[in-house]
């Protein structure tokens, strides 16, 4: 019994030391980052690769936002990686729910996150936002990664290709965080434009290791 016993405390002590180097700190890289924390927000969300923002079924052009999130080198697909994505609505504003809370109420009702399958996958539907009021910046789509080391920050937003607001550095950035620009190119498929952006993890990530 004694035996039994010390074999048992013996397991349950490596079991717990074994969780203890495997809990994984956050870490910002890339800094700053307002609002980057956000990206934590899904609480106990079950995240899948796919999911529709809450303004899909107003009016409106209905988009479908598709990639593949890559490893450090280009080519092996992320697995479990976690994209926050988030946009203004039809009037160009970031309107929040009644009861938002956290950076919702910064960030408007417009976001979701998503987590990579093992082929690297995401998508989302939604609906194209609008630019700001004062038209001061063209139509955006942020996105903010979290990677399962812990590691986050963020890329470059997305852009709709042929937007009179677009500048050159938004449509050919020298050191495009990610690894793209983020200007989307929309072809109509069915009822939807679908466009698509692939991220490499890291890549041109200042303070990245």
């Amino acid at each position: 019994m004694r035996a039994y016993l010390s074999v048992f405390l013996l397991a349950v002590l490596l079991s717990s030391c074994t969780n203890a180097q495997q809990k994984i700190i956050p870490k910002l890289v890339g800094a700053p980052c307002e609002g980057c924390e956000a990206v934590f927000e899904y609480g106990d969300q079950k995240l899948t690769n796919t999911d529709t923002l809450p303004d899909f079924n107003k009016e409106g052009t209905k988009i479908k936002v598709e990639g593949i999130i890559y490893e450090k080198d280009g080519k092996t697909p992320a697995n479990n990686v976690i994209l926050y994505v988030y946009h203004t609505d039809l009037e160009g504003l970031y309107t929040p729910a009644a009861d938002a809370e956290g950076w919702a109420r910064n960030h408007g009702d417009n976001r979701t996150w998503l987590k990579t399958n093992k082929d690297g996958r995401y998508a989302f539907y939604t609906i194209k936002p609008a630019p700001y009021p004062t038209r001061s910046e063209p139509a955006h789509i942020h996105y903010e990664i979290l990677e399962p080391n812990g590691k986050y920050y963020y890329l470059q937003s997305c852009y709709f290709e042929g937007d009179s607001l677009l500048t050159s550095k938004q449509i050919n950035p020298e050191s495009p965080r990610g690894g793209t620009s983020g200007v989307l190119r929309l072809k109509k498929e069915g009822n939807l434009w679908v466009g698509t952006r692939d991220i490499i993890l890291g890549k041109n990530i200042p303070g990245y290791e």
